[in-house]
């Protein structure tokens, strides 16, 4: 086990270490970005390694600091905390080589800032994705926030100012007043705050206090923006677009619906929320936000902001399913997070490629555009059928699941839901590449890519969303072998 500990502290740390080099290469561009590379490449590896392990039925532990008797900076490493690490140590390295194209291409200031925040938020999602106790994810949770900040106000105007104080206002004060409290109160409860296979209650606690309970951690976790806790993720839109790529696939709104999956079926278990009234409920919210967010993303022809309402509601399906609690449920929240993380990264990234190529940023002026950028747009549209739901790319068996789970937990309901969304999003995303592909092309139109490394990152990704239909049995399989849901 000692040899598996220390590469959870390479994954933890390196990214910490890569700062000290990125500030002192920040007269040297190529030798910064290098290192955010390099950095990048070996988190990844001991990421895999760590994932092999897991699938090895091994356990990954480490623990950094004991502050009280049960209260310490613990990590162990489940399949879902394997899974979520591998996905945001790939999509690192993804996301380096599109941000030299773009930070460069349209000369962005304050760049070693960007990449050193960058890396501090990497490895805050980390110690997420490797919490062995609640208190351990909350820090890690927090300080995921506070190093994004930097990254939302980036461009240092008054709209950048707004929109990073909408993004700081509500998830800090939602954890203080929310989860906060629930984290406090289930130690009190329950002796502990470690996470445990079908929850931390007994059969004798109050369900009107497990209710309350479920309450805050659903709204407390901000970062899974489910409405009305929203209004933070559109805002935060004025970012950059690697930073919204960060914010949207790689780090933050997965880490926020990873922590409610992770509540729902490590704190709670699936007797205690089946049980619960309040659970309905909440499901319901998680049903109405993906429909409604939707059809708010249908009115909107900023292309950022669309996607950005696109995301409130793909998040939705990851709670959704975590409070539908069936195994097929679990099983395709965890799919989704993957599923999403690729499709949605290739959608920022082909609008940061419009931008940076011809300065174009609404839905209404992409008319005629696929002759003139045919890669990024190609890109645009394999990574909406993904997020549709359609084969042969990856967000098919994610939602398959999904859909099964809602059968599975009794929420007939809830498949309709699923499906009107999945209608909604054909009106949404594929409307933009039809109309790249099926207008005509601006007078004087010429081919004219975003920087050469940006196309690059934009294929793997969206090729990665034709991989995850091919390899999706083998997470499949990786998540039941691990007893995840059951």
């Amino acid at each position: 086990m000692e040899a598996f500990s220390n590469e959870l502290n390479y994954i933890l740390l390196l990214p910490l270490l890569a700062v000290i080099g990125i500030l002192m290469a920040r007269r040297w561009p190529n030798v910064r970005e290098g290192v955010s590379i390099i950095t990048g490449i070996l988190v990844f590896y001991f990421t895999w390694r760590v994932y092999q392990q897991v699938a090895q039925n091994n356990i990954v532990e480490l623990k950094w600091l004991e502050i009280l008797p049960g209260l310490s900076l613990h990590f162990k490493v489940d399949a879902l905390g394997a899974v979520f690490s591998l996905v945001a140590g790939f999509l690192w390295i993804i996301t380096t080589l599109y941000a030299i194209g773009y930070m460069r291409g349209h000369d962005e200031k304050h760049q070693t800032r960007f990449y050193s925040c960058f890396a501090i938020a990497i490895s805050a999602a980390m110690g997420v994705a490797y919490s062995e106790n609640l208190f351990t994810l909350f820090v890690f949770y927090e300080i995921l926030t506070l190093s994004t900040y930097p990254l939302v106000t980036h461009a240092g105007t008054d709209k950048a100012k707004e929109g990073g104080r909408t993004y700081l206002g509500i998830l800090i004060s939602t954890s203080i007043f929310l989860f906060l409290p629930a984290i406090i109160i289930t130690w009190v409860v329950a002796g502990t705050l470690s996470f445990s296979q079908g929850g931390v209650f007994t059969t004798s606690t109050s369900t009107i206090l497990m209710s309350f309970l479920l309450i805050l951690y659903v709204f407390g976790v901000g970062k899974a923006a489910l409405m009305p806790i929203h209004r933070w993720l559109p805002a935060a839109m004025v970012a950059p677009t690697p930073v919204s790529a960060l914010l949207h696939a790689v780090a933050v709104v997965k880490a926020g619906v990873f922590s409610v999956l992770k509540i729902c079926v490590f704190i709670f278990g699936a007797d205690a929320l089946q049980n619960l009234e309040i659970t309905q409920w909440l499901i319901y919210i998680a049903g109405f936000t993906i429909l409604m967010s939707s059809l708010i993303a249908m009115r909107q022809d900023n292309l950022k902001k669309r996607l950005a309402y696109s995301t409130i509601s793909q998040l939705g399906y990851v709670t959704l399913g975590a409070l539908l609690i069936s195994q097929s449920a679990v099983v395709g929240s965890t799919l989704h997070i993957v599923m999403h993380a690729f499709g949605k990264i290739t959608l920022f990234f082909c609008a940061g490629a419009i931008y940076v190529a011809h300065h174009k940023t609404q839905v209404s002026e992409v008319d005629g555009m696929g002759k003139v950028m045919p890669l990024t747009f190609a890109a645009f549209g394999l990574a909406s059928l993904s997020i549709i739901g359609l084969p042969p790319l990856g967000g098919m068996w994610s939602k398959w699941f999904l859909m099964l789970g809602s059968l599975d937990s009794g929420y007939f309901s809830m498949l309709i839901v699923l499906s009107i969304s999945s209608l909604l999003n054909i009106v949404y995303l594929l409307e933009i590449p039809a109309r790249a592909f099926f207008k005509p092309a601006p007078e004087n139109a010429r081919l004219e890519e975003a920087p050469s490394i940006s196309v690059l990152a934009i294929m793997i990704t969206s090729l990665m969303c034709i991989a995850m239909f091919v390899y999706a049995s083998d997470l499949h399989q990786f998540l039941l072998e691990a007893g995840l849901g059951s």
